[in-house]
């Protein structure tokens, strides 16, 4: 076949032009399948770097509560043990008692800000949930993309052979290939391999 004759699309026949459109849609459905397949994984990283940091800071928080509850639990023990202290020593380590433990119940829960470690667990916990589902879609869309371009590369041996058995192989391909993309966006279904 000559370069000019690839323009006349009289020198091919209409299998050959069915099979092109066919090989069209596999292409477009690769692409769609490949896009959702990058933001999953860009996602599955986001969220995995989101929950770290969450997790950073629930951890500096919780260090700076437990210094807390040290200091005013020494302070109650100095005003349990030291009875002879004055009555204006007694009121000022009551005072920093009272200080540590309203801190205390801010560093547990924040409502306001929500930065308290309980709000912080509950993000944490939300990230990691939004991380898993990413990495739970990003197998589908690999296989999806995998068995779509196969699919591309025997319909594309089937117009230059003729023949029927790599187009049904490939047709088979690209109907688990599409399936396989669905299921990466919609987890309809548990992968079974």
């Amino acid at each position: 076949m000559a370069l000019d004759e690839l323009g006349d699309s009289k020198s091919l026949s209409s299998r050959d032009k069915y099979i092109g459109v066919y090989i069209g849609v596999l292409a477009v459905i690769l692409a769609i399948g490949s896009m959702g397949g990058g933001n999953a994984a860009k996602d599955a990283t986001l969220k995995n770097i989101e929950a770290s940091n969450t997790w950073a800071f629930f951890q500096a928080k919780n260090a700076r509560r437990q210094a807390l509850r040290l200091q005013s639990d020494d302070l109650e023990m100095r005003l349990a043990v030291e009875p002879n202290l004055s009555e204006d020593i007694r009121q000022k380590i009551s005072a920093r008692i009272a200080d540590y433990k309203a801190q205390d119940a801010k560093l547990t829960s924040d409502k306001e800000r929500l930065e308290g470690l309980d709000e912080l667990w509950e993000k944490g916990k939300s990230l990691e949930k939004d991380r898993d589902l990413a990495l739970k879609r990003d197998p589908y869309f690999d296989y999806g993309e995998a068995l779509l371009q196969i699919a591309i590369v025997l319909a594309s041996v089937a117009i230059i052979s003729g023949g029927n058995f790599l187009l049904v192989v490939s047709m088979a391909l690209g109907t688990l290939g599409l399936i396989s993309t669905i299921g990466g966006f919609t987890l309809a279904f548990p992968m079974p391999f």
